[in-house]
């Protein structure tokens, strides 16, 4: 694999890449936009910070590309949904700054509690002074975190530790995770009406750009101080200096900016704003984060190319890590299914639906859903599947995905059902696991149990005595062994089903002779995919 990567990421943390015979690395650092996108073509992956731009031209260039990986928490310098659209899977590393970004924003809002900055800066000068430097104390006040996730929790701990209140608003933390940090969960309008201390600590979204604007600025206390120290344009920058102008913003800090390097008026004006400390986006900057993130990108592309799953990946649905382990076998099942299911159906798509009984359906189900319909749509479409574009490919062929579960599995502690309809036909096949292993146990409305070999033969029939006989003898005639066979049927002398495990392939003249023999309703030859679970579906099955 080809690798090139464009910002600087730490060279330590990028050793699990260059000690493996597999990969090829390029550090190519400071290229202009045309000289990456004439280079791009030529490597499957790419790793990148903040100083390079994956937007659409850039994917569009990239042929091979496979894998864009981003050496820290951010992904809003990659268009995701191109990238999806086009199969190329995105990860990132959410966890490695994590603790860096936190502490930061502690160091931040402590220095400008002291008035550190301004009075470092007073004594280099010569100067001694200390009445003009009189500070504010942490202990008592009210804190609030807007985001809970991994730095905002670790943001809220520590506050805590300086013995603030801390209220916290985040409509994705369960009351459970807020009771552990000893916060409290309210609503935003609560956060700005009641805290001293106001931190933000969200992604840069459609839903969270301009969070905080002038509405919100109205709702806050008078000497309320802010930081940001999560994404340029989660605070309205103009809202926020009009404030400190006005005085009703005692100060704070910024360590991120909607503009960087910042180049327009209003960010100049903040930046030189005196009641504001500010730093050049360090969040991230420490040794230990620097390390950290280029190693879980790095372990990142290493799953991928040992066919594991993808822990961070921002555009595959996974399982909670926990729970990989017992959902696995299930993946494989599922695209064991999908694979011989596809092979019955000879019309265009309309719907497809996934159900899931019993045990299983007490968890997120959508990662089985999602590479089932890789394994139907692989065998239908041109193009490369997996589980990042599939659920897109499936909306631009119009075809209607459902998914239903139940805690009630009958006779099995756990089925999964797939049925394929199309142009007034329906097809339904059941299975479960056997032993870890996939079991066919319905197909249709016929109760039927056996494992998906390589070669099959499936057949329906008027159930009378001498078909199977002649069945077998047609086979032997050109030396195509039976491996095993499977019966189902309602009522003697009706309809029944036979599927038949085969040690090579029927050829069409073969079939056809099978089915005016039989007197066949329906007769399908069926060719299952070796490993059918593979890198190209994304699952890590």
């Amino acid at each position: 694999m080809k690798i090139i990567v464009t910002d600087e990421v730490s060279a330590e943390g990028l050793a699990l890449l260059t000690q493996d015979a597999r990969i090829q690395l390029d550090v190519k650092l400071g290229l202009k936009k045309d000289e990456l996108l004439a280079v791009i073509g030529d490597y499957e992956a790419i790793i990148t910070r903040s100083g390079t731009t994956v937007d659409k031209a850039l994917l569009d260039a990239a042929t091979k590309l496979k894998i864009v990986a981003r050496a820290g928490v951010g992904i809003d310098n990659v268009d995701v949904d191109y990238a999806s659209s086009k199969g190329v899977i995105v990860v990132n590393a959410p966890f490695g700054n994590t603790n860096s970004a936190a502490e930061h924003t502690l160091a931040l809002l402590l220095s400008f509690c002291r008035n550190v900055t301004i009075a470092n800066a007073s004594l280099k000068a010569g100067e001694w002074k200390r009445g003009p430097f009189t500070g504010h104390e942490l202990k008592g006040r009210v804190a609030g975190v807007i985001g809970l996730g991994k730095v905002g929790g670790r943001v809220a701990a520590r506050l805590k530790a300086f013995e603030c209140e801390v209220l916290a608003c985040d409509p994705y933390v369960s009351v459970k995770r807020a009771n552990d940090l000893g916060v409290k969960l309210v609503s935003h309008d609560e956060i700005y009406k009641n805290c001293d201390i106001i931190t933000v600590h969200t992604p840069l979204t459609d839903e969270t750009r301009n969070m905080v604007g002038p509405r919100e600025f109205g709702l806050m206390k008078s000497g309320v101080i802010i930081l940001n120290v999560a994404r340029g344009g989660i605070i309205n920058e103009q809202a926020l200096l009009d404030n400190l102008v006005s005085g009703k913003v005692l100060g704070g800090a910024v360590d991120v900016w909607s503009q960087e390097p910042p180049a327009s008026e209003t960010l100049k004006q903040l930046i030189a704003n005196k009641k504001l400390v500010v730093t050049p986006h360090l969040g991230a900057n420490t040794f230990e984060a620097q390390i950290n993130v280029a190693i879980d990108v790095s372990r990142e592309i290493i799953n991928y190319l040992d066919d594991k799953p993808m822990e961070n990946a921002v555009n595959i649905p996974r399982f909670d890590l926990a729970l990989m382990d017992q959902m696995r076998p299930f993946l494989n099942l599922m695209s064991v299914m999908c694979d011989f299911g596809i092979q019955l159906v000879d019309t265009n798509l309309e719907k497809v639906s996934f159900g899931f009984a019993g045990n299983i359906a007490h968890y997120d189900c959508s990662p089985l859903t999602v590479c089932g319909l890789t394994a139907l749509l692989n065998r239908v479409v041109d193009q490369d599947v997996n589980m990042v574009n599939a659920s897109l490919i499936a909306d631009q062929m119009g075809i209607v995905v459902e998914e239903s579960k139940t805690t009630q599995g009958g006779a099995f502690s756990n089925v999964v059902t797939l049925i394929i309809e199309g142009e007034g036909k329906r097809r339904l096949v059941s299975g479960t696991l056997f032993e870890g292993s996939p079991r066919i146990v319905r197909l249709r409305d016929y109760s039927m149990d056996f494992t998906p070999e390589e070669h099959m033969l499936l057949l329906n029939y008027d159930d009378r005595p001498g078909i199977i006989g002649k069945v077998g003898t047609i086979l032997g005639q050109y030396n195509i062994n039976i491996g095993s066979m499977n019966l189902g049927r309602h009522e003697k002398k009706g309809e029944a089903m036979v599927l038949l495990s085969l040690d090579s392939a029927v050829p069409e003249n073969v079939l056809q002779e099978i089915k005016a023999a039989a007197a066949a309703s329906y007769i399908r030859a069926l060719r299952m995919r070796v490993g059918a679970c593979t890198r190209s579906c994304g699952c890590g099955a």
